[in-house]
């Protein structure tokens, strides 16, 4: 899968990732849509890295948004931790 999708299912993780962890963030929606871009790309690196595809099976295949959302919990949870300690 491209980059441009990786974004693209980024931006949806980021808002299932913000409704999965509970508490209250730091940012508004424009720091949700930008973690959960990261999270996607986090999220498709470490299904390359960790079980050794290429790519992972495509834009509608569950293993796909998977790797996205948890990549995008794993981002938005350092966030908070960051965020929180220079309030």
């Amino acid at each position: 899968m491209g980059i441009i999708a990786w974004i693209l299912i980024g931006l949806i993780a980021g808002a299932i990732a913000k409704a999965l962890t509970p508490g209250k963030d730091p940012g508004g929606c424009l720091i949700t849509m930008l973690i959960g871009i990261v999270g996607g790309l986090l999220g498709g690196w470490l299904g390359k890295v960790i079980f050794g595809v290429h790519s992972i099976n495509g834009f509608f295949s569950l293993s796909t948004w998977i790797a996205a959302i948890i990549g995008s919990v794993i981002v938005l949870l350092v966030y908070r931790l960051v965020a929180g300690r220079t309030r």
